[in-house]
């Protein structure tokens, strides 16, 4: 959820990192309490986030390179490098390359994860209905799994 399919958005994380940033540390300059205990509670918020984002962003990336692994493809290991990840993907369900501008695109990246989604869904012999379920929210964290290591 773009290369995303199912992960936090980069430009996301810093703006989202930078504004509760900037936050706090106005909320530390104030001598009122409530204010500190604020940016503590807006801190807390933020590791927290940066720690979801980046086990999301671990299962995705061993999900992938299992996938890769499983359908012979060769260097897995681009599943670990953002956005390069995607040429993987492309080669995983035999799309050309030139696919990737495509991603760049709104809306059509949308359409473009779901036909990238079932190609990978196809490789590993399982329905390509799969593919459609990668942008259903909550269970597009499933699909990955499930093409990685369901025999």
């Amino acid at each position: 959820m773009g290369a995303h399919f199912g992960r936090f958005s980069g430009l996301g994380s810093v703006v989202g990192l930078v504004t509760t940033l900037m936050w706090s540390g106005t909320a530390l300059a104030q001598r009122d309490a409530n204010n500190a205990l604020g940016a503590a509670l807006g801190g807390t918020i933020l590791l927290f986030m940066l720690g979801l984002a980046a086990g999301s962003y671990i299962y995705f990336a061993l999900a992938l390179q299992t996938i890769a692994n499983k359908t012979s493809t060769p260097n897995a290991w681009l599943a670990w490098i953002p956005i390069v990840n995607i040429f993987l993907m492309l080669g995983i369900s035999k799309k050309p390359g030139w696919w990737f501008i495509l991603f760049l695109i709104p809306l059509v990246n949308i359409v473009m994860a779901v036909i990238v989604w079932m190609g990978i869904a196809e490789a590993r012999q399982k329905p390509n209905w799969w593919g459609i379920l990668a942008i259903v929210p909550v269970v597009n964290l499933v699909v990955p799994g499930y093409l990685a290591w369901a025999d």
